[in-house]
């Protein structure tokens, strides 16, 4: 019960600093599980999901066969980066929720800077 509260608590200050910076900027919003792995960009301002992308979309379970490890997370990454980009989005705020920038969530942050993502 505690970590929950610390996770929510951690997770709206994030999210608090980003609205401050985002400067209209869309959000690259991430969530993570402990089977797959989660990234969508949203624009705040309209409310809508510009692009998305997981461990569940059927291109990446045929290359990727576990949905929970670094390799997942960069590809969803490099995935990411490529719809967004096809969107007309080139500069994001990186929301990483409540999470810790290590592991998976570090690993699909790089991947989506390699991808063309600016933030």
């Amino acid at each position: 019960m505690q970590q929950a509260k610390l996770f929510d608590r951690r997770r709206r200050r994030v999210r608090t600093r980003l609205r401050q910076l985002a400067n209209g900027r869309p959000r690259l919003s991430i969530h993570r599980t402990n089977q797959h792995i989660y990234a969508q960009v949203i624009d705040d301002e309209k409310g809508v999901t510009v692009a998305a992308a997981s461990t569940l979309d059927e291109n990446l379970r045929k290359e990727v066969s576990v949905g929970s490890n670094v390799d997942a997370a960069k590809a969803v990454g490099t995935l990411i980066a490529e719809r967004a980009k096809s969107a007309g989005v080139e500069q994001v705020v990186f929301d990483r929720g409540g999470f810790l920038y290590h592991g998976r969530i570090k690993a699909l942050a790089d991947a989506a800077r390699e991808g063309g993502l600016e933030f």
